[in-house]
This record gives structure tokens, sequence and C-alpha cells, in this order.
């Protein structure tokens, strides 16, 4: 993607990214994308279906290739729209996920601590 692409579709995410109501930062959603993504790799965490996955991968190939389904060359206004288009549905998606993974890794962690503090009688 050009650079003046890379821009556009970064502005055009970042305001998406600031019109959500959440509790949860900007930063800490970004920073648990890559656990995240790990955690559906791994089976771990099952909200992340393999086609959101596959899906979230496809877009970013998608922006980082050089091959576009609408050239910027031959129609430059509709070629930069379909790379900001799939950069804004990528980044509110994964974002979007990411909040929900940290709610998630909050609430097993919770409950972990919840059975180490009360370990089961039967199990020993």
């Amino acid at each position: 993607m050009r650079k003046e692409n890379r821009a556009a579709a970064g502005a055009a995410a970042w305001q998406v990214i600031q019109n959500t109501d959440s509790r949860i930062s900007v930063w800490q959603r970004l920073a648990a994308v890559p656990r995240m993504l790990w955690s559906g790799l791994r089976g771990r965490y099952p909200e992340l279906g393999r086609s959101k996955l596959i899906g979230m991968l496809l877009m970013a190939a998608y922006i980082v290739s050089p091959i576009d389904f609408v050239p910027e060359l031959f129609i430059p206004l509709l070629g930069l729209a379909d790379d900001v288009g799939i950069a804004v549905w990528l980044a509110t998606m994964a974002l979007g996920e990411s909040e929900r993974f940290l709610e998630w890794e909050r609430r097993n962690q919770a409950q972990q601590a919840f059975q180490q503090a009360n370990p089961d009688p039967r199990a020993g």
C-alpha cells in the first residue's frame, strides 16, 4: 500500500476506534491483539473461530499486498477506497475482538484465582 493510502487508512481506522464506549483503552486492546491471535491459533480462545482468524489474515495480506482488486493507477479514488475500507474493517474487527478477548481473559484469571483460593476438598 502506498504511503498516502496507509495514512488515509490509519486516519479512518483511528476515527472508528475512538468512537467506542469501552472501558478498555485502545492501547490495551492493541497490546492484546498478539495474545488473542496466539490464543486463537492454539485453540485456547474459543470465541476466535478459524473463519474469523483466516478472514483477519486475508485482510492483512490484502492490505500489504501490492496487488489490488481496484488499482490506484487506473481509478485513483476508488483504488484508495478499497484499501481504506479493508483497513478500517480489519482494525475494527481486531480491536473489537481484542476487547472481548480481554474480558474473557479477565474472567479466566478470576476463575483460576478463585479455584486456587478455594481448592476442591474432593480432589485431595
